[in-house]
């Protein structure tokens, strides 16, 4: 069933909101769309390649960097766009987001400079820190009765090889980086976001190619927690600077990529209540005294049939769009806190859509649960959404987009050509 947005027609533009967005994947044309759909917003995007999913866009406006620009070139061109808005008669102040780890980190960094012209919906650098780090948020979640998967950490911070300790997480396991703003720094052959780690041997030779390639940060081991990628759940939410929780949702995931950098994000889910899992997330946010934009990344133990929180990523996410096209626009919570200086009541989803960026005959290949799979194709009939395919783009939009769904094909194909039962 094809994108039908809620509104055929976008917004009346509103003067009194502007966005620049930092980066450029799916998930930043998903807050411009947002923004666009709201408030007939027009952004500005800052990145080093216009790539396909904010090239030719008709609801953005580009500032193209070059593949080799540095973080120190990137806060420069968001400093001469913001001083170049601040310079208009009828400017507003905009509101600045990025969303990835990394750039969130590069935005906090220069937060100062950057306030200058911009709201910055950020954390304190030193809540930024803690719950960035898959390890110190393992840490936070046990201080608050928050399941999380048995971790150990292995610290690279020396520069020498860690002592692998015996370990009773059971195998395989899974190993990841503490922190992806470290992680992103280094490259290495085999690099993955997420290892399976099938025994000691596969992970003494991990950890000899982190500290081969420079790797000076940690390393989370964790249990494996069974299940295929229909265990996951996501959870999008918003702190104001008051520290309430305005916006607050989640999904569950159907399919997740696979593809070795993009391992773990998901590629199709729905709406659906998790009350409990929302009571935690509260719960962690308010401990943690969180602001601004929070996605977490949740799964299912079929063991015992308890939501284990994985990690918080300190920005929105990459595929934040299911919670605007579900009726809670991500934009209405940055806008009423900066912009309106009021506290909205809670926007949460109103409708079971089906957020997806694969064909339907692909997704339900890997649905293998029929009551699931019949629930979804019901949920499908009533409305399916890809973020990218907003009605008021062109045709070179709507032809990337045939395209970006057959290459996910071809992708599925090359790595994960059938469903598993751990989702690796």
């Amino acid at each position: 069933m094809p994108d039908t947005p809620p509104h055929p027609f976008a917004a009346t533009a509103n003067p009194e909101v502007d966005l620049v967005l930092l980066g450029g994947d799916i998930g930043i044309y998903a807050l411009a769309r947002a923004f666009h759909e709201k408030y007939g917003t027009i952004s500005t995007v800052v990145t080093r390649k216009v790539a396909g999913p904010v090239a030719d866009s008709s609801i953005l406006s580009t500032v193209e960097l070059g593949m080799g620009a540095s973080e120190e070139e990137m806060i420069q061109a968001l400093l001469a766009v913001g001083a170049d808005k601040a310079s208009h008669p009828s400017s507003v102040r905009p509101v600045l987001l990025a969303n990835a780890d990394f750039l969130v980190a590069l935005m906090a960094a220069h937060r100062e400079e950057l306030g200058r012209y911009y709201h910055l919906p950020l954390l304190d650098d030193e809540v930024l820190h803690a719950v960035a780090d898959k390890a110190t948020f393992s840490e936070m979640c046990t201080e608050i009765d928050v399941p999380t998967p048995r971790t150990v950490v292995l610290d690279f911070s020396s520069g020498t090889a860690p002592e692998i300790p015996e370990l009773d997480l059971g195998w395989p396991l899974v190993a990841k980086a503490s922190r992806s703003s470290a992680y992103n720094a280094v490259s290495f052959p085999g690099k993955r976001k997420v290892f399976e780690i099938e025994d000691r041997h596969q992970l003494a030779d991990l950890v000899q190619r982190l500290t081969a390639a420079g790797y000076r940060d940690r390393f989370v081991v964790q249990e494996m927690i069974p299940g295929d990628d229909t265990a996951m759940l996501s959870v999008t939410a918003y702190v104001d600077t008051r520290g309430a929780v305005t916006l607050l949702g989640g999904a569950q995931v159907l399919l997740e990529e696979h593809t070795p950098g993009a391992l773990g994000n998901p590629a199709a889910m729905f709406t659906t209540d998790l009350p409990e899992v929302f009571e935690q997330s509260v719960r962690f946010l308010q401990h943690s005294g969180y602001r601004g934009y929070a996605n977490f990344d949740v799964k299912i133990d079929p063991r015992d049939g308890v939501a284990k929180f994985f990690e918080v990523n300190p920005r929105i996410g990459r595929n934040n769009y299911y919670m605007t096209a579900a009726g809670a626009n991500v934009a209405e919570a940055v806008v009423a806190d900066f912009l309106e200086e009021r506290e909205p009541e809670r926007l949460v989803p109103r409708e079971e859509i089906l957020y997806s960026i694969v064909p339907w005959p692909l997704l339900r290949r890997y649905i293998i649960d029929p009551d699931l799979r019949d629930r979804v194709q019901e949920i499908r009939r009533h409305r399916t959404v890809h973020p990218l395919a907003y009605g008021v783009e062109g045709m070179k939009r709507r032809l990337y987009v045939a395209a970006a769904k057959v290459n996910q094909v071809k992708k599925f194909l090359q790595h994960y050509p059938r469903p598993s039962a751990d989702g690796f």
